[in-house]
């Protein structure tokens, strides 16, 4: 996919339905606001501790790269918002089009969770921009049928990093047998300009899941740690 200025992705949305005829699918809008590639990871988790699994776990991200839109006027009290409500949602869409494509159905999952990381030249608010609104976890979440908050990762790096996307359940984020993490590697972004937005989700529980949760737990204080030590 080619790349875009900021001016170019705001003078292209501006377009959209004017003098420009309307892209014919997301993907195509995608490209017009900057992404250069998508990436999709899958695991199958087939065997635990020597054990095989009855039903084998799958885990999946999907990746975009764009230009960071805000890169040619840095400037930490500008507002986010309008290039926010243009592009998150198309970069939900397109992502969790991508997992639902690996994965089957939104009934397949049972876990998710989202992650950016922006380039050594953006802000940290960059990158939590395009996943930290309704702009985008609203779309992810109706997308695979969940009704909990969406677990995050957030950073800044340069390219040839790798970021751990951690996940919970859709619908009951404290079910800890949906705690589960996905180690995301990303090879050549972001460049200094760009940010990297990712949707991830999984099948199932972690294999073997034991540790109980907040229905099991028994009353826990700091009583517990009297008379351990002198």
């Amino acid at each position: 996919m080619s790349t875009t200025t900021a001016r170019e992705q705001d003078e292209s949305i501006g377009r959209l339905g004017e003098h420009e005829e309307l892209p014919a699918n997301f993907d195509e809008l995608a490209q017009r606001l900057g992404v250069r590639s998508i990436t999709i990871q899958r695991e199958e988790i087939l065997a635990e501790a020597g054990v095989g699994l009855s039903k084998p776990l799958q885990q999946a991200a999907a990746v975009a790269v764009l230009r960071n839109p805000w890169i040619d006027s840095i400037d930490p009290h500008s507002d986010l918002g309008p290039a926010t409500e243009r592009i998150a949602p198309v970069l939900a869409k397109v992502l969790t089009d991508r997992l639902l494509s690996i994965l089957g159905s939104a009934e397949n999952v049972e876990a998710f969770g989202k992650g950016a990381v922006v380039g050594v030249d953006g802000e940290i608010e960059h990158a939590g921009a395009l996943i930290h609104t309704p702009y985008f976890g609203n779309i992810l979440r109706e997308m695979l049928e969940g009704t909990s908050v969406i677990c995050f990762a957030d950073g800044r790096s340069g390219p040839s990093s790798t970021i751990r996307v951690p996940m919970w359940h859709k619908a009951h984020a404290t079910s800890r047998d949906h705690y589960q993490t996905i180690d995301i590697h990303l090879s050549d972004s972001p460049r200094a300009d760009e940010i990297c937005v990712i949707a991830a989700a999984s099948t199932g529980p972690r294999p073997f899941a034991r540790i109980g949760d907040r229905r099991t737990d028994g009353t826990v204080t700091t009583e517990i740690l009297k008379g351990l030590v002198k």
